[in-house]
């Protein structure tokens, strides 16, 4: 399962793909969308995840449990 996803607030500027450090990120249609299935590589290796760190929209946000 993902640990972030991005929101509809998402103004498709492109600063998360580019930090993605699993290429977990893409465009699709006019937002970003993150692959459920590549989206683990922050977990341990960063202090936050790197989307996060970088969106200016506040769209990068953790999976609800």
């Amino acid at each position: 399962m993902a640990h972030m996803i991005i929101t509809d607030t998402c103004t498709a500027c492109g600063s998360c793909e580019d930090v993605c450090p699993n290429k977990a990120i893409s465009h699709k249609g006019k937002v970003f969308t993150i692959n459920p299935k590549k989206c683990k590589d922050c977990v341990g290796s960063f202090d936050a995840p790197q989307c996060v760190d970088v969106c200016q929209s506040g769209s990068c946000v953790p999976v609800a449990a």
